[in-house]
């Protein structure tokens, strides 16, 4: 059902705020799911053209240096999913707010960390996009890599 309903940001229009949280909530979900997979095409078809995220060191990415890594074989995660997120809308505008879990290969280097990150949605007339991320530092130097985060 979720995949369901991520497919509808790509239908334009307005929609009731409970339709945009349920969407922006799938749409979250299923690119994390596609960065976890490397799965480039579906990311390429959330993010907007212009993307940019900034990570908790101040490097700025594009949607071609995203996607690109997805295509280099540096970076493969194990595990990336999200929780404790928040969704808040300014009419054509959302920002998602959750705590990652990030455990595989970054740039060929083992990682295991959790992050928060704030990630800014905007409505086009193809629906709801991917426009800007903001990630914060890890929040622990790292996590025993053969487990989960603490609090699990």
């Amino acid at each position: 059902m979720a995949l369901g309903l991520a497919a509808n940001y790509l239908q334009a229009g307005p929609a009731s705020s409970r339709d945009d949280h349920a969407v922006l909530t799938a749409l979250d979900e299923e690119y994390q799911k596609a960065v976890e997979r490397n799965d480039g095409t579906t990311m390429a078809r959330i993010l907007t053209e212009d993307y940019v995220l900034v990570d908790g060191n101040g490097k700025i990415y594009s949607k071609a240096d995203l996607i690109n890594d997805t295509k280099s074989g540096k970076t493969h995660y194990e595990h990336q999913k999200d929780s404790e997120r928040t969704i808040r809308i300014w009419g054509d505008t959302a920002v998602v707010t959750a705590k990652l879990w990030v455990k595989g290969l970054e740039d060929g280097e083992q990682v295991n960390y959790e992050e928060w990150f704030s990630d800014t949605y905007v409505r086009t007339p193809q629906g709801w996009r991917y426009a800007f991320g903001q990630a914060s530092l890890p929040l622990q130097a790292s996590l025993p890599l053969a487990g989960a985060p603490a609090h699990q």
